[in-house]
């Protein structure tokens, strides 16, 4: 593995707001190797995403101790400067405990972007009263990520409560024709709560980047620095 087969894109921070990531999920350990060796000759924090404990444990002792490492959410940040958080714009609520995988994933984007979230974990509609009580919390929130498997109704639930921008994640949990999110992907796109923002299956690092986006377009619309 040389460097010549890597080409990273150090300058995205500056052109859309949020660094370059490198998902590790079928990348092989030299591969990551050397994706860190270049990040860090750029000095440049760089996130990690999908990195399975296994390839945590076998990369150089010299890279795995600059790597803050959650093996919940399998990310990393490398060479990270944790960073005051700006108060919380953005809430990210799961259905149930099943999702927290890839509500973490967007969690974690956006820590390594300086934004602090509101966690609401297991609020599905199986119950719905347990959504009922938290949605005066979250109406408060100006950005909703929104996690959910099955039939996804959640997302759907919400958009018909709140007014802020609503990203919806499907999730892959479920039994048989839930088949591995394609489901709840199709109820997320058919829902009948308009204007939804929907993310790929398990994506919770593109819920966190989208909703990036949106705080960067409003701060261009007023000025704000």
């Amino acid at each position: 593995m040389t460097a010549s087969e890597i080409k990273l894109d150090f300058q995205r921070q500056e052109r859309i707001g949020f660094g370059e990531a490198a998902l590790c999920a079928q990348k092989t350990v030299l591969q990551i190797e050397a994706i860190l060796a270049e990040a860090e000759k750029q000095n440049t924090p760089f996130l990690l995403t999908r990195l399975s404990e296994n390839q945590f444990r076998v990369l150089p002792d010299h890279q795995r101790k600059k790597l803050d490492y959650d093996p919940e959410s399998q990310t990393a940040f490398f060479l990270h400067d944790p960073k005051t958080l700006m108060p919380p714009k953005i809430a990210v609520v799961t259905a149930g405990t099943s999702d927290s995988k890839v509500a973490r994933e967007a969690l974690r984007t956006l820590e390594f972007n300086g934004l602090a979230a509101t966690r609401i974990f297991d609020v599905g509609v199986a119950g719905l009263w347990r959504l009922l009580e938290r949605v005066e919390e979250i109406r408060k929130h100006p950005i909703i990520i929104a996690a959910a498997g099955m039939d996804a109704a959640m997302p759907s639930v919400l958009g018909g409560l709140v007014s802020g921008t609503l990203i919806a994640v499907p999730t892959s949990t479920g039994y048989g024709v839930a088949l591995k999110g394609e489901t709840a992907f199709a109820a997320s796109l058919a829902s009948c709560a308009p204007g939804i923002v929907v993310c790929n299956i398990d994506n919770g690092y593109g819920a966190a980047c989208a909703a990036l986006r949106i705080i960067s377009a409003a701060k261009m619309m007023t000025g704000a620095s």
